[in-house]
């Protein structure tokens, strides 16, 4: 885990916590905020059911902006909860609609494991507009019976998927048979996989210098890192009146924001000894990197969105049964205007020809010790009421 770094800036009593935005679990998380990750035990309903899986997606800032109706008999719609998006750093919600991707590939998942298919309807009342989203639903699903619906091996990596921000170990290689793994279960979306390793120095070299640039970006841009300030969770009392969002629980962050010494009223200063602490811990977590990994697609709209996020979750549960750990670097593919030079320039490295192609998901790979879960609100707290 990324160590936190905490500094008493100029001017005498504000206090930054050093390592954001970070999604983090230590020792001090409580048990009711990760107590998702246990399964649904015997739940007798079956959407319930494959729900509680479904709800263990990986999603951006962890805001799972799921909204779930099972007021339809037999059916589940699923929209996206209009006060959980991300308007600074994903004005276009397309990574939004790639955790809604997410959220539906273990919801198929966690169907064929009970002898069902799940017919998803993709956009049934018709596709959002590229520049924003809407109340419309984005899916409408239905369980139906299948003995010919197949279990899929990766649903036994649901409940230990991990998003791992850990420095990597540089000197234990990605074996061959993971990448294979990973590659093999992008295969039934029209996603392209790409990787690299340290066999092309020199690419992987400018990819590292492209993240550490597109990090730096947002750390120095108020509005952004504000949208992550907005989502901390400080402390046992909060995380789990929230269970989202990005978790803090340092026993010295909880200190100092107890006693009113840690700001979240406004961002860092762009030369604050907080902000460079942030960018050093970032710089030697990119250093370790020896491998990324990437998905492209050809087209952008909404149903390309939403198979992207399908695919990366595959990605990632085969890198878990594999023992790798990944971890994803959105900044560079984020489409406000101030990363539009990092963002031009993972297209150009990656060969993503815009406006065409784009790369919809770049994640850093390799191996670290281990992390805890991040906290999940629960099926209860998503589903929508009458």
């Amino acid at each position: 885990m990324w160590r936190r770094n905490f500094v008493r800036l100029v001017g005498g009593g504000a206090i930054f916590g050093a390592t954001m935005p970070l999604a983090a679990c230590s020792p001090g998380m409580p048990d009711d905020a990760v107590a998702a990750w246990r399964g649904p035990g015997d739940e007798p309903d079956l959407r319930r059911w494959a729900l509680s899986y479904a709800i263990l997606a990986p999603h951006s800032h962890n805001l799972q902006s799921w909204s779930i109706d099972l007021r339809p008999s037999g059916e589940i719609v699923l929209r996206c909860d209009p006060a959980r998006l991300l308007p600074e750093t994903d004005p276009f919600a397309r990574q939004i609609m790639m955790s809604h991707g997410t959220f539906l590939e273990l919801l198929d998942m966690a169907a064929r494991e009970r002898g069902h298919r799940a017919e998803i309807e993709l956009f049934p009342e018709g596709p959002f507009a590229p520049e924003k989203i809407d109340n419309r639903p984005v899916a409408r699903v239905r369980l139906v019976p299948d003995a010919g619906a197949a279990p899929d091996p990766l649903f036994a990596q649901v409940l230990l998927r991990r998003t791992n921000r850990n420095v990597y170990d540089a000197e234990r290689p990605v074996p061959d048979t993971a990448w294979q793994a990973m590659a093999q279960a992008v295969r039934p979306y029209p996603l392209h996989f790409g990787r690299i390793g340290p066999d092309e120095p020199a690419a992987l070299q400018r990819q590292r210098d492209i993240a550490r640039t597109a990090w730096r970006t947002e750390l120095v841009t108020p509005r952004t890192m504000m949208e992550s300030i907005r989502v901390l969770r400080i402390g046992s009392a909060e995380i789990s009146a929230h269970r989202d969002g990005i978790s803090l629980t340092d026993p010295m962050v909880v200190l100092l924001d107890r006693v009113g010494l840690f700001d979240r009223s406004r961002a860092p200063a762009p030369d604050s000894m907080g902000t460079r602490r942030q960018i050093d811990d970032f710089d030697r977590m990119i250093a370790s990197t020896q491998n990324f990994l990437w998905l492209t697609s050809d087209g952008n709209d909404r149903v390309t969105q939403v198979n992207a996020g399908r695919a990366y979750v595959r990605v990632q549960l085969a890198a878990t049964a594999a023992g790798v750990v990944m971890q994803p670097l959105q900044q560079a593919l984020q489409e406000y205007p101030e990363q539009a030079g990092a963002h031009a320039a993972i297209h150009e490295l990656l060969g993503a020809r815009r406006p065409a192609q784009t790369v919809q998901m770049w994640a850093r790979v390799g191996h670290a010790e281990p992390v805890g879960p991040a906290p999940r609100r629960g099926l209860q707290a998503q589903l929508a009421s009458a």
